[in-house]
């Protein structure tokens, strides 16, 4: 009923509710009979009556030329008929499900068709390379340990990938599904959820360019980075929810500051003003998959080796070192050894509070030299209120 009263909007469909629903209870009539009789050329026999019947419809009164063709309705009504012998089976949890579903892409045929055409070669390239990364390689790798430490097992490394460039692969379609529409907030957010640090290299290069934009440059650059802070909360939840607790006031206390820092400036953005465009890298590229692979298993046995070596302290330096350039390997390296019972939790958080502070410090001068003195001025206050907040859920943690 839920689907034919979908297909009541479409004036050129040849089925509507009362035909849908009667479809439906001829499925599960057939799947009785076919049961009770052993006879499974009676479903058979059934869906090729539907399927015949929509057809001579069609062929009795053809759609206009260039209207639709009506290939939509005869799938749905084939599918309804499927839906009804599912009841029958048990599968009634399963059928109302896929009923729901099947509504939905019914309905939003306009805004489906809107994205699909909006979709560029470079996107689906996208797409195609993160279902490559996930589906192809990562079943094909060894889920054993080997090397020192045990540290390192190949499905494990590229499952890490894979969680980071899906993360980014998420941002990078927002930005792409949203564009510049709705202004400065969420660019901020969505570059962030695909690269914090190039969105900062990008609005900083703009601001230098154009003083007007130094206001929503620093709110987009500051949001960002916020968001780094919810990107480390995901990794965590996934990886190792355990240590999610523990990590909770670093990341909340860094959050909610920001955010009062950020708010600051807020009122200085001009609803009018042209925002720039953020044009990022495709974040499942291989080559970019391989490195960052790379990364993460190199950061991954120095701080197992320096753990074992130097205690924490070598940890902390691999997490100062590392946090430089990319937050996220040192605290998925961390996070990996604290469920291989290599690390303790209160090491672990403090390697990732550390590393997360000297990832702001770095984009902080990228925005001091690359910016200039304007736009670090106007951002200082956030950046500052950022580490502070994350610096005080740290010290709330160890108390």
């Amino acid at each position: 009923m839920l689907i034919g009263l979908e297909r009541e909007r479409t004036p050129t469909a040849k089925a509507g509710l009362r035909t849908f629903t009667l479809v439906a209870l001829f499925g599960t009539l057939a799947a009785l009979l076919s049961e009770q009789t052993g006879a499974a050329w009676v479903l058979a026999g059934g869906l090729l009556v539907v399927g015949g019947m929509m057809v001579a419809a069609y062929a009795h009164a053809p759609p206009d030329a260039g209207g639709d063709p009506g290939t939509t309705t005869v799938a749905a009504i084939v599918l309804c008929y499927g839906l009804g012998a599912m009841v029958w089976y048990g599968y009634h949890q399963l059928a109302v499900m896929i009923a729901i579903v099947a509504t939905v892409l019914l309905y939003f045929k306009t805004e489906l068709h809107g994205i699909t055409r909006s979709l560029t070669r470079r996107d689906l390239i996208s797409f195609l390379q993160f279902a490559v990364l996930s589906l192809v390689i990562l079943p094909l790798l060894p889920n054993q340990n080997y090397g020192p430490y045990q540290a390192l097992n190949p499905y494990r490394i590229w499952w890490m990938v894979v969680l980071i460039s899906g993360i980014s692969l998420a941002g990078y379609a927002a930005l792409r599904i949203v564009g510049r529409r709705h202004g400065a907030p969420l660019l901020g957010l969505f570059g962030g959820l695909v690269s914090s640090t190039a969105t900062t290299l990008v609005f900083a290069r703009h601001a230098r360019g154009n003083v007007e934009l130094v206001p929503i440059a620093a709110v987009v650059i500051l949001l960002a980075n916020l968001m780094v802070l919810v990107r480390l909360g995901v990794i965590a939840a996934v990886v190792s929810p355990n240590l999610l607790p523990a990590l909770l006031p670093v990341l909340g206390g860094g959050l909610l500051a920001g955010l009062a820092g950020t708010a600051l400036f807020w009122r200085d953005l001009r609803s009018d003003a042209a925002l720039p465009a953020l044009e990022l890298n495709n974040p499942t590229e291989i080559r970019t998959a391989l490195g960052f692979g790379l990364l993460y298993a190199t950061v991954l046995f120095a701080a197992a080796w320096l753990a074992d070596y130097a205690g924490n302290q070598g940890l902390y330096a691999v997490a100062l070192a590392s946090g430089l350039a990319d937050v996220d390997p040192i605290t998925l390296s961390s996070l990996r050894l604290f469920a291989l019972g290599k690390l303790a939790e209160s090491p672990v958080v403090t390697a990732i509070t550390l590393a997360f502070v000297a990832n702001l410090a770095f984009k902080f001068g990228l925005m001091l030299f690359i910016g200039g003195a304007a736009l670090s001025r106007k951002a200082a206050v956030g950046m500052l209120s950022i580490a502070v907040g994350a610096g005080a859920g740290w010290a709330a943690f160890n108390i």
